[in-house]
């Protein structure tokens, strides 16, 4: 599995980080999306996938392969 992310898309509802921690955070000075795994370990992949599909301006994407 692989994320992206578009930061310009990105509205910084936070739901990223809540659900997945492990593989998002937030800047500092604006909220907008971090990636820290683009990635993610197998057992951080369910929760990489939700963040994607409840991102409410999809900003997220998680691709199988």
């Amino acid at each position: 599995m692989r994320v992206e992310v578009d930061e310009h898309r990105c509205v910084a509802s936070g739901q990223c980080v809540l659900i997945a921690p492990e593989v998002f955070d937030q800047r500092d000075e604006d909220g907008t999306v971090v990636l820290l795994e683009s990635a993610p370990a197998p057992d951080r992949r369910a929760g990489a996938r939700e963040a994607a599909m409840l991102c409410p301006a999809s900003a997220i994407r998680a691709l199988q392969g």
